[in-house]
């Protein structure tokens, strides 16, 4: 949304080689980034309903406990901050919460909001029991942030009027509302603004059973056909990301309509994912580069991050944030002060011999966890 303060809701191709022999990060299939070309697909597959919510069972009924609890009352649920990593439902379950209380739902972002006055003008105009869903809400300015502070706890905001000494401040009381905050870096969010939020939940990755469900369903939204055997196929390959289960469903479903006879099935699935570089584990050309670069290239590590970045054709940033965390949380990768070193998994993953040191670091090379470290 392009202004960031609309009140309309928009409910929501493997990355070959570039000439220089990088790799397009935005481009893909098994990014959990949003993609605008597909926001509109993405929109129709979402649940409306906490019941038709699938996985995350410890959320989905703390969340229905403090929704029912404030249908009860007639009041507004308290401030809701859900976090965790992209692609796992934070969006769509702000829109659940807005459906569950049978509330309009006013959508923005962090980025979007600079300025106080840009705050202000979108608290001004909230009905009652209006839910205001500020996604990437650690990215807002530290004077929106201060803002927000007052009218999530007092329901009003102090617009000042007027420059220097002759500034006034004019108390806006404001209707009460629900912010529902996400977030994919909720440390970065200043200790005053999590607490003034009554219920916090994380998100976790979704298990194989889980992804298959929301395979299933989002295929009889698609009008695909497909068996349990091709749904499992994807299922497993989705990185535990429902975001990315929904795209690989739709590219194997494209080659299915192309090459096959329109159904999902194993043969399909492996066919399409194959093509679009998607391996058994879920680990595209991008994360293979890096672990061959890795145990090829450098026997394994230690290799400081921004040599591996170098060695894969690509910039420190994208290796750090978009191939590591994966390969890291999935055990291929071991991150030391030293640098990155490849686990017995990794040279497992490639088919190759590891040394007899392979994955063994030092226990006082352990990472400190600030994910600088090695560089």
């Amino acid at each position: 949304m392009s202004d960031g303060f609309s009140s309309e809701v928009s409910l929501g191709s493997a990355g070959d080689p570039l000439a220089d022999g990088s790799f397009d990060a935005t481009a893909r299939v098994v990014d959990a980034g949003g993609r605008d070309d597909e926001s509109v697909v993405e929109a129709a597959l979402r649940p409306r309903r906490l019941s038709e919510f699938p996985g995350q069972p410890k959320v989905r009924d703390q969340l229905g406990l403090v929704l029912e609890a404030a249908r009860r009352r007639q009041a507004p649920p308290d401030h809701i901050l859900l976090s965790g990593p992209p692609g796992l439902g934070k969006t769509t379950l702000a829109m659940i919460v807005a459906a569950e209380l049978e509330q309009p739902i006013r959508v923005t972002s962090g980025p979007a909001i600079q300025h106080a006055g840009d705050l202000a003008s979108v608290l001004s105009s909230l009905m009652p029991g209006e839910v205001l869903f500020l996604d990437e809400i650690h990215r807002m300015s530290r004077a929106a942030e201060e803002m927000l502070y007052l009218a999530m706890e007092d329901f009003r905001v102090d617009v000042i009027v007027g420059k220097g000494p002759g500034a006034t401040a004019i108390p806006l009381e404001l209707p009460p509302f629900t912010v529902v905050g996400a977030t994919t870096r909720a440390g970065l969010l200043p200790a005053p603004l999590r607490d003034r939020f009554g219920f916090t939940a994380h998100l976790d990755y979704y298990d194989a059973a889980d992804l298959a469900t929301i395979v299933r369903r989002s295929a009889g939204l698609l009008g695909v056909s497909a068996d349990a055997e091709g749904i499992a196929e994807i299922a497993g390959r989705s990185r535990g990301t429902p975001r990315i289960a929904n795209r690989l469903l739709r590219r194997v479903r494209d080659w299915a309509e192309i090459h096959g006879d329109g159904r999902v099935d194993a043969v399909a699935a492996r066919a399409a994912l194959e093509l679009f570089d998607v391996d058994e584990v879920g680990l595209d050309r991008l994360d293979r580069a890096v672990l061959e670069a890795l145990c090829r290239r450098f026997a394994g590590g230690p290799v400081g991050l921004g040599t591996l970045a170098v060695a894969v054709g690509e910039e420190t940033d994208t290796v750090e944030t978009v191939a590591e965390p994966y390969l890291v949380r999935q055990g291929y990768i071991i991150r030391s002060p030293r640098g990155r070193i490849a686990s017995l998994t990794a040279w497992e993953h490639l088919g190759l011999v590891p040394p007899a040191s392979a994955g063994v670091p030092l226990p006082l090379e352990l990472d400190g966890g600030d994910g600088r470290l090695g560089r």
